[in-house]
């Protein structure tokens, strides 16, 4: 088979399926409303959960940023990419985390890769919720170490894991809040369990920092769990874009050693660096914020319980509406944009077969009556 016949084939299977993907450009950012021309949409499919990517006091940290630093880095951090700011905004996050070190890193699946890349060894395993983040999963399948993948949220079944013999060291994987079901993690009893069988936790808490726990701090500290190895994301909280890795000085330091992605990467722009000192002080002082998401998020879900679709126990900014098959789920979609609204559908792989949906996304940003069309049109689109 050549090629050409390859992408060809393998284009139209996922045409036949219903889950051949689109970008579609949009002049708004990621606010409350996206434009396309003369027209806009109510935007529910967004991770800008507080708002803050359209926040004055971030954009003005930017543009001040890049009239000091410039719009790049120029170059890796191990090279001339790593500046005061740099620095100093790792240090803010550490004391913020309750860690000894932070680095910063260009994206989440940047972040997750390298971890698992640089530590993970033959003889090793990995154990991941079977729902863990495709970056998480990727690099664990592509390492030299075992992976075994437990029941989504099932601390029983990751036990039965963990007491199997295994001839190196063991890193248990999972997400704060997982990115498609909205569920957050049992984190007490996993950190308990990994603990007691001598095995590292690696957390992703993309999508609960920010939004959780005292001062944003997210899952963890809300659950009063402090892994070995904390991934806080910039892309949805925070309203910018980039990672960092929260870890003690030890692993800090062999990281820089050994995380390709981190050492041959160029570093974050120390003007987007600025954006993120201004992000955090928002999140920091921002229990109005969470208090309004919050309340969407009851507005939500009381107004969705008697919708004829499934949806999943989050009470979390991820409201998912389970379909099921691609093609119906697809003309909700359609309809609802129609209609005004901006809600994406999300189909296998990214999500198991049989279970695609709409991932209804709130922010603070929402206004009441924007969740009360978006649930007028939902009833309005199921009958």
């Amino acid at each position: 088979m050549s090629w050409e016949s390859r992408i060809q084939d393998a284009l139209q299977a996922r045409r036949e399926a219903a889950a051949f993907r689109l970008r579609l450009p949009n002049a708004g950012g990621s606010a409350r409303w996206l434009t396309q021309g003369e027209r806009r949409w109510l935007n529910f499919s967004g991770n800008d959960y507080l708002g803050l990517s359209q926040h004055e006091e971030i954009v003005a940290a930017w543009q001040q940023g890049a009239a000091r630093f410039g719009v790049g880095s120029g170059g890796s951090g191990h090279v001339t990419g790593y500046s005061d700011v740099h620095a100093e905004f790792e240090q803010q996050l550490a004391q913020w985390q309750g860690y000894p070190r932070a680095l910063l890193f260009i994206s989440g699946f940047a972040a997750n890769q390298a971890i698992l890349a640089a530590l993970l060894q033959k003889g090793d395993r990995a154990l991941a919720d079977k729902l863990s983040h495709a970056s998480l999963l990727e690099a664990a399948t592509q390492s030299p170490a075992q992976l075994r993948r437990f029941t989504h949220n099932q601390p029983d079944s990751l036990q039965r894991l963990l007491q199997s013999s295994c001839d190196g060291e063991t890193l248990v994987v999972t997400e704060g809040v997982f990115s498609m079901d909205g569920d957050a993690a049992p984190l007490a009893e996993i950190h308990q369990q990994a603990r007691d069988n001598r095995a590292w936790l690696l957390v992703d808490d993309a999508h609960g920092v920010g939004v959780m726990g005292e001062q944003g701090r997210g899952s963890c500290w809300q659950q009063g769990v402090r892994p070995e190895l904390l991934v806080v994301t910039f892309g949805k909280a925070f309203g910018c874009s980039g990672a960092a890795v929260l870890c003690d000085d030890d692993t800090a330091d062999y990281l820089l050693q050994f995380a390709r992605h981190l050492i041959y990467s160029t570093a974050m722009p120390a003007a987007q660096v600025c954006a993120l000192q201004a992000s955090l002080r928002c999140i920091q002082q921002g229990d109005a914020l969470r208090d309004k998401l919050a309340a969407n998020i009851a507005r939500f879900r009381a107004g969705a319980a008697d919708l004829p679709y499934q949806l999943t126990s989050s009470a979390t900014a991820i409201q998912p509406v389970i379909v099921g098959e691609n093609q119906p789920t697809l003309d909700l979609a359609q309809r609802l944009r129609d209609s005004g609204l901006w809600v994406s559908a999300i189909r296998p792989p990214t999500v198991p077969p049989g279970s695609a949906r709409l991932r209804i996304t709130l922010t603070a940003a929402h206004q009441p009556e924007d969740i009360d069309f978006l649930l007028e049109s939902l009833h309005g689109c199921s009958h």
